[in-house]
């Protein structure tokens, strides 16, 4: 973001875990009076000298209501960055949170489509719908490289049932689809052009898909991805 918000809080790192090979659970404690809507991300720096001019943008995962904060981050070992440095965090150390941002919000039933780690502002999403009850019009498409990619895949499933679709680009897997989501793979998944589409993932795959869905005949106003 051009103009980044002056708000700041310190917190600290309550618990960590990788839940994929490559993906970290971050359980952070939770400022008094911040909130967020599901979907919504914040600026993250690391409290620590060398790193204080290191701001990075990540979503949150958990519920508005919980007690604590939850990210769920995308590791990067080979960049020595900001994601490598939070890998080796542990409880006790601290972490900056900025003002929250974000243009990706549930508006109403729809198809979720994520690439790899894009599929994080649909966790607080999904998980917000299925508290209220309202999943059952809702459906996530989910492209990785390999099953050990697959991001919450038993919740996922446990939320979602038929209406969580995996499909790998990189494996053979029986159990799923093995293909890019191109246009053919959305024409065949998607029956209801008129429902909301919400894109997340690497900059290429979500413009390709935004612009299928099109062709397909999805309302433009219908589709909803980040803005920057």
């Amino acid at each position: 973001m051009a103009n980044y918000p002056d708000e700041e809080h310190i917190v600290q790192i309550l618990d960590t875990a990788y839940i994929t090979h490559d993906v970290k659970r971050f359980k952070l404690s939770r400022p008094g009076q911040y909130s967020f809507k599901p979907g919504q991300a914040t600026d993250i720096v690391i409290n620590q000298p060398d790193w204080l001019k290191e701001r990075r943008s990540f979503t949150f995962t958990g519920l508005n209501d919980w007690d604590h904060l939850e990210f769920t981050i995308k590791i990067y070992p080979d960049h020595q960055g900001v994601t490598h440095k939070l890998a080796t965090l542990k409880a006790g150390d601290e972490l900056i949170l900025h003002d929250t941002w974000g243009a990706i919000h549930y508006k109403g039933a729809g198809t979720f489509i994520a690439g790899g780690a894009g599929v994080t502002p649909f966790i607080a999403i999904l998980r917000q719908l299925q508290k209220e009850g309202a999943l059952s019009n809702n459906q996530l498409i989910f492209s990785n490289k390999t099953t050990k990619d697959i991001i919450l895949k038993e919740e996922f499933e446990d939320m979602l049932g038929n209406n969580f679709i995996n499909t790998l680009t990189q494996e053979k897997n029986p159990l799923y689809d093995n293909r890019k989501a191109d246009l053919n793979y959305l024409r065949e998944k998607i029956k209801n052009l008129s429902q909301y589409f919400y894109i997340c993932g690497p900059d290429a795959m979500v413009e390709d898909v935004a612009e299928h869905l099109l062709e397909l005949g999805a309302e433009k106003s219908k589709i909803v991805i980040e803005e920057f």
